[in-house]
């Protein structure tokens, strides 16, 4: 019978649920944010952005939900034996930072909605422009996150082929 909460050796349903939907959500954003930028008209723009847009709270609400769940209710497992001291630490600033970066991206999303007045525009007022985003301020650290992101991704998920696939230990095992 599957586990809410993690044990010393493997993380509970909850983690897991909300890793990987959170993973998922975020490859979408990923996706719909360079789309976005890349839109051939404001048209396109506002219907990638339609989907952003709210994918970008839900990726909020599941990192504070998150946040909270390892806070006051679940303690992660201990890292492996088998894993030397800097992999754990490693590790720990990974996903630390995959945290941060998840928060500075949701806070300059948010500004620049605010900032830009995109919002009638997005969600279809009559009338409403599209503006330029590349004129709003959080626009630069918001593109910054995203990079960031990709390549702290690729790290997280090359880290776990690593373990799962080189050597062979249960790192990946304790997160499916």
């Amino acid at each position: 019978m599957p586990r809410l909460k993690s044990s010393p050796d493997r993380y509970g349903t909850v983690a897991v649920w909300i890793h990987w939907l959170s993973a998922v959500l975020i490859l979408l954003l990923l996706i719909t944010g360079f789309r976005a930028v890349d839109a051939p008209d404001a048209l396109a723009k506002a219907a990638l952005l339609r989907v952003h847009i709210p994918t970008a709270i839900t990726v909020l609400l599941l990192t504070a939900f998150r946040i909270l769940w390892w806070w006051r209710f679940d303690h992660k497992p201990a890292p492996l034996a088998s894993m030397p001291p800097w992999q754990a630490g490693l590790s720990r600033g990974v996903h630390v930072t995959l945290l941060v970066i998840v928060l500075g991206m949701v806070a300059s999303g948010i500004g620049m909605m605010i900032l830009s007045g995109a919002g009638p525009a997005v969600f279809g007022a009559p009338g409403a422009v599209m503006p330029d985003f590349h004129e709003v301020l959080p626009r630069r650290p918001h593109g910054l996150g995203a990079r960031l992101m990709i390549a702290l991704l690729a790290v997280h998920a090359g880290a776990a082929l690593y373990h799962h696939f080189v050597r062979r230990d249960e790192t990946l095992k304790r997160m499916w």
